[in-house]
């Protein structure tokens, strides 16, 4: 009699493999480089003064708060914050732009109801 022998299947062959091209998918699909933290200094106009120092509005459009701080309302002064990298060099905006490819500007600006042909 012949004896058929059974071979066990690689599963750890198979689970690094998976985890490798997993790894690989999720690098260049989040990309985390636009995603973690960037040190950004600026100048910031000063919107309001409290007790813990001056808050100011970044060019992006954040409000920084700026401890020891003796500006009053308007001026101008350097402030040091951390932003996502995604904001800081346009990587938010053209994913959003990709992701909604029929709203341009001129679609934006319409106004009314209806149905597009």
């Amino acid at each position: 009699m012949q004896q058929t022998k059974y071979k066990k299947t690689p599963q750890l062959k198979f689970l690094a493999i998976v985890s490798v091209a997993a790894s690989v998918i999720l690098v260049f699909t989040v990309a985390p480089w636009n995603v973690l933290p960037t040190l950004v200094t600026e100048d910031v106009s000063v919107i309001a003064v409290t007790d813990y120092g001056c808050v100011g509005e970044s060019s992006l459009g954040r409000s920084v708060v700026v401890s020891n701080c003796d500006a009053s309302v308007g001026d101008i002064v350097s402030a040091t914050f951390y932003i996502p990298a995604g904001e800081a060099n346009g990587y938010l905006e053209e994913l959003e732009r990709r992701q909604n490819p029929m709203v341009d500007a001129w679609d934006s600006s319409v106004n009314g109801k209806g149905f597009s042909p």
